[in-house]
Parts: structure tokens; C-alpha cells; sequence
């Protein structure tokens, strides 16, 4: 058996927080320390010199879309847009630079990223999507797919429309505004079936690239019927790529036998992830309990009643399965608290708990609820990005809730308090693949006391997606004795143990804590780059490999 030991650097580890150096051997970490000891315990090893590098556990992105990820890496992405005037010149231009490039005029192009809650400009209309009828005039006979950042709604060119021929009957039409609801789903459906094999086949793996350049180890796909179809869903299955995947799909059940029968039929994981309750604050469709403040008119948009929710979690409860839903609404929230607590009283919570059922997003989730869902071993995959992106004051939560209702949002340091346990993710293609600066935005949340300490950000982002995953062992998702070698190497700036309240920091800051130091993730600080990172003993991204 071969040994590799790593010395010379700065090694995370809660069995050796002053670790230096580590050994590893087919696979496993087999020891942690310091250089003198490695080197007299392993005289026989291969020698890493880490050079005064930090090694962490790798992370896991536990909600990402792998497919629609890739695309929007090398395709049209629309974040950047200011306006609807810039927004539709951006489209232009990628019309224009495809032409140059040789593409047909029947090929797709898929955008997506466009937010217009941040919009303003000199034209009137600026401050408001693009329509249909403006969107055709610059891409003229052409199939367009724009997908708003939340990708809860689109903006679609007539010639995509015109593909669904039952578009104008469904829930969510409209001629001219942004496609949301059923409507969505059957346009976002048209959309895929242009897009090829290999080019699919392409962003995926581009993905998963990218995801392994910033120190991930695996992620978690969020598959379903209206996100991504079946055919991509097995595409991923069948993908031979180093970084692991595990992967839901959002479909209900109506009992044991049914879930069992879906498990095989789709090759998933689990059934749950984007199986979605509601849809999203931005598009107006997340499910609340009190109207929108900017839309009185409405209280979005509910897609699963109290008796599909409870039916599908008592089968996948039943079958053993990990499930879970989409919820961001509060309502929504409080749907699937409805169900849990009826199936606590008929299937007791031990048997609940150890199905690990996931809530994705849970954005608004109240003490009361949360305390169900901690009794349930519920987890909440949450995004921190989306308060970075959108919680600030005059913010998009703001304007949609309320300054009162949005302070009460991704609240992390009450879900920690009561119990739910936390796994952080980017939901890309909607926020990057980058956990540093996932674990940046949960230590510096809009609200200071929603946040949580870099080390319970980092848990979230490491050992909190092995959790969500299923994997619970102690060890995964570290690097102690007996743990799989799954770690990242980084070029880091300063090294700090650093809490995100006064009295987290003024224990982590004495030395008799015994805190291994984390890389600096305060506001201006430069996060982490990425070395290497390697999982179970493969190497996953190398930067100096060339």
C-alpha cells in the first residue's frame, strides 16, 4: 500500500487543529500531524510539500442543475444586464456573434440570468421585462429561451411558442409577458428538446469542471419532470465524470410501492429536491401567506395540494426513500410542517428522521415550524447567495416583502439554534459555484443575526452535504483517521479563527478552544484559490497540471 504524505502546510482538522501534514493511504486519510512526527511515522511515504498551503475537506454543492450550469457558462448569461434596453442588446449581440460564427438560424439560444428588480435606465420602460414582441424584433424567426435568474419564468421568442401548441391554454400564458407556472415548464420542455446530446452531454461536464476548480467534491443534481426531463436525468447517470453526483428527482409518489417503483424507473438517489411546492420570490410565485407587498393581488402560486405532500412523504417514508421538496414561501413551509405532523403521529419521528427528508431553499421558515422539522431530521439545503444577492435594504426581498418580512428570510442562525441541520449550496445556475464566498454571505448576512460562525458556514458546506446526501458517518466530510481523502488544496491570504456574534469569537479566539484556523472570509478579503482538489484519493482539478 502506498502513502502519500502531505507536509508544510496548514491541514484543517478538528482531530489536530494545529496539523501541518497528513498521510494518506489508497484512499484514506490515515493520519494527521505534524511534519517531524509524519515523517517518522511514514519514513517511506512520497513527500508532498504543501509550501505553506491550506488543505481543507472538499465541498459539496448539495442543489445544483448541471445541464442549464454549463449552458449558462458558455452561453448567454444576462446577469450582467442593467436595463430592459440593455437586456435586449445583449441578446443582440449573441444573436450577431452566433451569425459570425455559422450557427442556423433554427438553432436555440438558451439565455438566462436576467434580473429586473435591479433594472432602471432613461427609457420609461426600462425598469420592466422584455416583452415578446421586442424580444422577436431582434432575434426575427428564431427559437429564444431567457430564463429570469430564479428560473421560475422566461421570457420566450414566438418561434419557441409556437412549438407548444397547447401554450396559450395552460396556467401562467400570457402573449406577451414572462412565461411562469405550467406555462414555463411546457416552453422551458421545448427548450430542451433543442438542445443536442453532445451539446448537452458538453455542459454538463463543463459544469462539473468548473464545480471541481473551486474545490467541490461532489454535488447534488436537482432533476424532475419540469426541470430537466428524463433523458437528461439519465444522461447524468450515465456521465463519467470524477466528481461524484448524487441525484433527485422532483416527482411525487402516492405510495411505498410507487416510490420503489420510481427509484428504479429513473435510477435516482431520492425523490425529492425540486419537487416543487411553490416557485420564487422574484417571479412572484413562491406561496405566501400574506399577499406580496409590490403585488396585492396575489399570494403566489401553490403546485402540490396537502394530500400529494402528505402521500409522498408517507411513501418514500415508508419505502425508506429520502424525499423532500421546493419551498421558499412561508405557506409552503407550513404545508409540508401540516404533513410532517400528521405522519410524526401516525409513523412516530424515529422512522421520519431516518429517512434524512430535505427541504431545498426554505427561505421562510418560522421558530414554530422549525422546531418540527429538528424533531422530524428534516435538513434545509439553503443558498446564502440569495441573501448576498437579494437582502439587502431596497433589495429584492424587500421589495417584494416588505423590510419586516425580508429581515425574517435564510435565517441560518435560528435553524442551527432549534435544530434543523444546514447544508449549503448555489442552486447554479442561479448563484456560482463558489463556496468560499457561499460561506462568506452566511457569516455576513444582510441581518446579523441570522448569520452563523465561518466554522458552522464551513460544516454547512463540507459534512453538511455528505448529511443532506445520506451519508452520516462522523468521518466523511473531514480529514481525520479513517476519512476518504477528499480534500482541496488552497493559496490563502490569512488564516483566522473568527466567529460570527461577539461571544462565538471571544471563545473561538482563546487558544485552550482548540479551533483550527479557517481562511479570512470577512468583506474585501481575498477568498481562497484553488490548488488541487482531490477526492478519494483521484484528483479531480490540478491549476499547475497545465
Amino acid at each position: 500500500m502506498a502513502t502519500q504524505l502531505l507536509l508544510g502546510g496548514a491541514v484543517y482538522s478538528a482531530a489536530a487543529p494545529d496539523a501541518t501534514a497528513m498521510a494518506i493511504t489508497d484512499g484514506v486519510v490515515v493520519w494527521v500531524g505534524t511534519d517531524d512526527v509524519g515523517r517518522a511515522l511514514h519514513p517511506d511515504a512520497e513527500i508532498v510539500d504543501l509550501n505553506g498551503l491550506f488543505v481543507s475537506p472538499g465541498f459539496v454543492d448539495s442543489h445544483v442543475h448541471l445541464t442549464s450550469t454549463g449552458l449558462s457558462l458558455d452561453g448567454l448569461t444576462l446577469n450582467e444586464a442593467t436595463s430592459r434596453t440593455h437586456c435586449l442588446r445583449l441578446v443582440e449581440k449573441a444573436v450577431a456573434d452566433d451569425a459570425v460564427a455559422g450557427h442556423d438560424e433554427g438553432d436555440l439560444l438558451w439565455g438566462l440570468g436576467w434580473d429586473d428588480s435591479t433594472w432602471e435606465g432613461p427609457e420609461p420602460e426600462d425598469g420592466r421585462f422584455p416583452t415578446t414582441s421586442e424580444l422577436d424584433a431582434v432575434v426575427g424567426g428564431r427559437p429564444v429561451y431567457l430564463a429570469r435568474v430564479d428560473e421560475h419564468s422566461a421570457v420566450a421568442s414566438t418561434a419557441l411558442r409556437r412549438l407548444v401548441p397547447e401554450l396559450a391554454d395552460a396556467v401562467g400564458y400570457h402573449p406577451e409577458e414572462p412565461l411562469v407556472a405550467e406555462a414555463h415548464h411546457l416552453v422551458r420542455g421545448a427548450a430542451r428538446l433543442l438542445v443536442t446530446a453532445a451539446h448537452r452531454e458538453r455542459a454538463q461536464r463543463r459544469a462539473l469542471d468548473v464545480a471541481a476548480a473551486h474545490g467541490v467534491v461532489a454535488v447534488h443534481e436537482n432533476g424532475g419532470p419540469d426541470i430537466s426531463g428524463m433523458d437528461d436525468f439519465l444522461a447524468i447517470a450515465d456521465l463519467d465524470h470524477p466528481v461524484e453526483i448524487r441525484r433527485y428527482w422532483g416527482q411525487t409518489v402516492t405510495d411505498a410501492d410507487h416510490a420503489a417503483e420510481l427509484m428504479t424507473i429513473t435510477r435516482a438517489h431520492a425523490l425529492g429536491g425540486d419537487l416543487f411546492i411553490d416557485g420564487a420570490i422574484g417571479s412572484h410565485t413562491a406561496w405566501l401567506n400574506e399577499p406580496y407587498t409590490d403585488a396585492p393581488d396575489t399570494r403566489g402560486i401553490s403546485y402540490l395540494d396537502m394530500e400529494t405532500i402528505r402521500d409522498h412523504l408517507r411513501g418514500c417514508t415508508l419505502a425508506g426513500i429520502q424525499s423532500g421538496f421546493h419551498v421558499i414561501g412561508d405557506a409552503a413551509t407550513g404545508a409540508v410542517v401540516a404533513a410532517l405532523t400528521e405522519l410524526a403521529d401516525e409513523l412516530g419521528t424515529p422512522a421520519i428522521a431516518r429517512c434524512a427528508h430535505r427541504l431545498e431553499h426554505a427561505e421562510m421558515v418560522t421558530a414554530r415550524d422549525a422546531e418540527v422539522l429538528a424533531r422530524c431530521g428534516v435538513i434545509a439545503s439553503m443558498q446564502p447567495h440569495f441573501d448576498a444577492e437579494w437582502g439587502g435594504e431596497g433589495d429584492l426581498y424587500d421589495a417584494r416583502l416588505g423590510t419586516a418580512r425580508a429581515a425574517t428570510l435564510n435565517d441560518f442562525a435560528m435553524l442551527a439554534k432549534t435544530g434543523v441541520a444546514l447544508s449549503f449550496s448555489s442552486d447554479a445556475p442561479v448563484t456560482p459555484i463558489d463556496p468560499w464566498s457561499t460561506i462568506r454571505a452566511a457569516v455576513h448576512h444582510h441581518q446579523p443575526t441570522n448569520a452563523i460562525s465561518a466554522r458552522g458556514a464551513f460544516a454547512a458546506a463540507t459534512r453538511g452535504g455528505w448529511r443532506a446526501g445520506g451519508v452520516n458517518d462522523g468521518l466523511t466530510g473531514t480529514l481525520a483517521p479513517g476519512a476518504p481523502a477528499s480534500y482541496a488544496v488552497w493559496e490563502v491570504d490569512d488564516l483566522v479563527v473568527a466567529g460570527s456574534h461577539e461571544k462565538v469569537q471571544r471563545w473561538s479566539t482563546d487558544p485552550r478552544s482548540r479551533v483550527p484556523a479557517l481562511p479570512d472570509v470577512s468583506p474585501g478579503a481575498e477568498l481562497p484559490r484553488c490548488v488541487r482538489t482531490v477526492h478519494r484519493g483521484q484528483v479531480l482539478f490540478d491549476r499547475d497540471a497545465g
